[in-house]
Parts: structure tokens; sequence; C-alpha cells
């Protein structure tokens, strides 16, 4: 792996900056959200649980805002050239910044999850560890998902204000915070129903759409992991919404579909088929304009 070198200098690089860890500091606080649902629910599982809400919101923008000066920055300082200059193809400095970038996050966000799994044994007692730990490599998973798309957003940007830009304003805000009403809009739009959130329609296409972004695939595998439903919401939404007469605006496939009638590619398994989509098509998109001699 000739991009080694370079991965472990990237690493580096991010794992001493202050901000991962104030990102691993916030997000420890943003997970730490007990409840009696979550209790009812999973029992001290759900510390598990914890580590699902450390990765929505602050997990995302984090990364996505340490990752997307990992090429452009240097394009911008002049340093790419020296960088283009070592005995490696632009393809090797995409995978070394990836790679790099992924495990100098990886490791502040898993000491993260380790604090909330300590706060957790001692709140709530003990716990599955192998739960726990699924927990855990499927968000570094995430984080990898993430940096994958800040890093393919930096090799096509020619700017870092572009880049900025577009990490925020294309990927975080629809991807993440605004995907719920972009998805059902575009349901509506095409097929002409009205979406209510408490008693959606029992379509298949719907529910696939709401999915597709990297923050619902992740929230459906980690939601199949816990085993509290099969839905893009976070675990929370999803054992309130399968309560006995509670309404509640979440979309889970057990609360809307007759048993049995669900389409096979809703199933769990393919949240993770979508996650890796979105780790490798952005990617080679970046790999294809990177390796244009005039995209230096």
């Amino acid at each position: 792996m000739r991009w080694s070198p370079l991965a472990r200098k990237e690493a580096r690089t991010v794992v001493t900056s202050k901000g991962v860890w104030l990102l691993a500091v916030l997000i420890a606080l943003w997970g730490y959200r007990p409840s009696y649902i979550g209790w009812d629910g999973l029992g001290a599982n759900i510390t598990a649980g914890y580590v699902q809400i450390a990765g929505t919101v602050l997990l995302p923008l984090g990364v996505l805002l340490l990752s997307y000066q990992s090429i452009v920055g240097e394009r911008t300082s002049g340093s790419v050239k020296f960088i283009l200059g070592l005995p490696l193809t632009r393809t090797d400095v995409l995978l070394g910044k990836v790679a790099g970038r992924t495990a100098g996050i990886a490791g502040p966000v898993a000491v993260a999850c380790l604090l909330l799994g300590i706060i957790g044994l001692v709140e709530h007692g003990v716990f599955n560890p192998i739960l726990f730990l699924g927990m855990v490599l499927i968000t570094l998973a995430y984080v990898g998902v993430l940096v994958s798309i800040g890093t393919a957003v930096s090799a096509v940007a020619k700017r870092t204000v572009t880049a900025a830009g577009t990490v925020f304003g294309v990927v975080f805000l629809p991807l993440v915070l605004f995907w719920t009403r972009i998805s059902t809009a575009i349901f509506t739009q095409v097929t002409g129903t009205p979406v209510n959130p408490y008693e959606p329609p029992a379509s298949g296409p719907l529910f696939l759409l709401l999915r597709l972004s990297p923050d619902g695939a992740y929230r459906v595998v980690s939601n199949w992991l816990l085993g509290v439903g099969n839905s893009a919401n976070t675990y929370s939404h999803v054992l309130t919404k399968l309560e006995p007469q509670t309404q509640t605006n979440a979309y889970v496939v057990e609360a809307t579909f007759a048993p049995g009638t669900a389409p096979l590619y809703l199933h769990e398994a393919v949240g993770l088929l979508i996650m890796l989509v979105w780790a490798a098509v952005p990617l080679g998109f970046a790999r294809y304009y990177f390796s244009r001699g005039d995209a230096v």
C-alpha cells in the first residue's frame, strides 16, 4: 500500500488537532439521553442506544467539517504539488487521505463511545458488550462514509469556501437535517399521494426514499442491531411509534405494513449497501475528476 505513509501522516495531523477532540466531547454529551421509553424497550442496552444518538447530527457535521479541507486545503497552499511529486498516483493520494482522516477521526469518536459506555455501565448496569461493540463499529463505518464524501468534495472543489459551502449546503442540510421532508415532498410530487407522517401510506418507494441518505441508512442498520424496528428514525422514536395507542411522526415498517407485506428491498441489510454506495460513488467521481491534469 504505497499510500500508507500519507495515511499515517494524515491521521497524525487530525488526531493531534483540537477540533476532533472537541467533537468527541460534544458527541458524548449529545449522545447521553436517558429516557423511560428507551429503558422500557432496551433495558441496560440503552447504553448502546446512546451510541446511535451520538452518531446523529453533530457527528456528520463535525466529520464533514474535518474532511472538506483534506485536498482543497493542500491545493490552496500549494503543498499538493509536493504530494503529487511523490511516487503516488492520484488514486493513492485519495485513498491515503480517506484512510488517514478516517483513522484520525475514528480514534476520538471511539473514545467518546467508550465514555458513553462507562456512563451507561454506572447508570444502568451491565449491558450486552457484543451489541455495544457492534454499535461502535457501525458508527465508525459511518465516519468512514462521511470522510469519503467530504474528501470527494475536497478533491473536486477549486476553493476552500466552495468546499465548505458544498459540504454544508449540499450534503449536511439536505441529506442529514432535512432529508425526511425532502423525500416525502419528492414522493408526493411524483405520485400525487400526500404523506401524513403520523399515518404514512404503506408504500415501499416512500420508505426506500427515507433511507437513501447516508444518515438514514446508518439509523436503519443501527436500529437493526438494537432490535427495535425497521426505520430510519432514531431508536426512541421507533419504540414510541410501536407503543399501542401512541402517535408520533416516525416512519416504521412494522407499524405501517401488514406482517409479511413489506418489500424485500426494505430489509435492514440494504442499509449496509446504501452506506457502501455513499462511500464508493463520490470517491469514484472524485477520482475521475482529480486524475485530470487541470484538477491541480
